[in-house]
């Protein structure tokens, strides 16, 4: 494991741009938010000035209501649409004033980032200080996202694009979409010059993506505006369980630093009423997972993703008959004999699409963050077999952006999806065969 080890360093170096990584070149040519929190995971183990850059180049874009953008364009360049002309970040009044961005955020990985670069750091001193640097700004970003995207005062947020989920064409939004009308948009698409078309969302998937932006810009990113009317507003398990991770992490770190009772208090409060929403607003007790919930149509959408499964990440499910219930649906829907685990949908639902980004594939993020919690919860069999199944994959495929679900195409086709050489993949990896949990 030591060569793909080695390999997995020389594509986050490879991907690193002087102060913040791209995923991979040509396809994802900026710096996004949740990636560069998995890359500084990786970085810390080798070389922890570019883990604390990545994170720091990152919050330098944060907006001064606490925003903090979903890509930032630090470049100029033509391989992505859409780009920095579309989303048009200036139109907020408070958006950066140095870097142009997306009006859209991606899920809250940065509280429990600071604390994995902690856990792995050799120089705790160094590396707290470091994060006390920097952890007011995340304390920010968190505060933004309960007092603007929180309506019913619920502890749990909801997201206005299904870019801000990071599981951008995923079955669960196909219901929304066709309650939508969308208008057909003059384009170019720059991601399909790069990789098969099969492997991405359509051009009229596309379309619904840049109308909900266009509201959005119509009304100058306002979070009132916003909440008032976009077509999409969800409550999504695993957004919120990142946020729920990611408080638990702010609490830890700032007990470390000292003070910060207010801060600690504010964080403690804001898991308490989240945990709570999660295990009676979003766990369905029939299906024994925790599912989406439309808001603007109040309604659950009961869908089974990997996401359904994110909350084990965060200790969020509170006894033990429920994540019972939470591993026996992954392995009895997800862990066929042919199967690895874990695919990001259903296998057995006719929608399941084993090759179409979030549609079906393994994402490495994903089985991150499952392995962690299963080892939490005392599953370590399954835990293992979520770690041996991703660096199964990576190491007979490559380091791609995602991968089939299937264990025969591995064998007698290409099955490493999207982006090749992909930053988070890479450092993911890193830490699964570091990792001593």
């Amino acid at each position: 494991m030591k060569k793909l080890e080695n390999e997995a360093k020389r594509v986050l170096l490879k991907n690193w741009k002087d102060g913040f990584s791209v995923p991979c070149a040509n396809l994802y040519p900026f710096q996004w938010k949740w990636d560069s929190g998995f890359i500084a995971i990786g970085f810390a183990h080798f070389d922890m000035d570019k883990a604390e850059k990545e994170i720091a180049t990152l919050l330098a874009a944060q907006w001064d209501n606490g925003f903090i953008p979903h890509i930032v364009f630090h470049t100029e360049s033509d391989t992505y649409f859409p780009g920095p002309d579309f989303h048009q970040s200036e139109l907020h009044p408070q958006s950066s004033k140095t870097y142009k961005s997306t009006g859209m955020t991606q899920p809250p990985v940065t509280g429990f980032v600071l604390e994995e670069m902690y856990n792995i750091s050799t120089n705790k001193t160094a590396t707290l200080a470091y994060i006390n640097s920097m952890i007011d700004k995340v304390y920010h970003n968190h505060t933004y996202f309960y007092e603007n995207r929180d309506p019913n005062n619920e502890g749990l947020v909801y997201i206005y694009h299904n870019w801000e989920s990071g599981t951008d064409n995923s079955p669960i939004w196909d219901d929304i979409f066709a309650t939508m009308n969308p208008p057909h948009y003059e384009f170019k698409r720059r991601d399909t010059t790069h990789v098969d078309a099969s492997e991405r969302p359509t051009n009229r998937e596309y379309d619904h993506y840049l109308h909900i932006i266009n509201i959005a810009k119509e009304h100058n990113y306002s979070d009132e505006k916003i909440a008032e009317l976009s077509p999409f507003l969800v409550q999504d398990p695993l957004f919120n369980t990142m946020l729920i991770k990611s408080n638990e992490a702010l609490i830890n770190l700032y007990k470390l630093i000292g003070g910060n009772v207010d801060k600690i208090a504010q964080l403690t409060q804001w898991n308490t009423k989240a945990v709570h929403s999660m295990n009676t607003k979003l766990y369905d007790k029939d299906l024994k997972v925790y599912v989406h919930y439309d808001l603007r149509n109040e309604k659950p959408i009961p869908f089974i993703t990997s996401s359904s499964f994110s909350p084990i990440f965060a200790n969020i499910a509170t006894t033990p008959e429920q994540v019972k219930g939470l591993v026996d649906v992954m392995l009895d829907k997800f862990g066929g004999e042919d199967m690895y685990l874990c695919a990001s949908f259903d296998p057995t639902n006719e929608l399941f699409n084993p090759k179409k980004y979030w549609r079906g594939p393994v994402w490495v993020n994903l089985n991150w963050m499952l392995y962690r919690g299963l080892r939490k919860y005392g599953y370590n069999e399954v835990a293992d077999r979520v770690k041996n199944d991703t660096l199964e994959i990576v190491e007979k495929s490559g380091f791609y952006e995602y991968f089939d679900a299937r264990k025969s195409v591995h064998l007698t086709d290409k099955a490493g999806y999207g982006g090749g050489d992909f930053s988070w993949t890479a450092a993911l990896l890193i830490d699964l065969l570091q990792n001593k949990i």
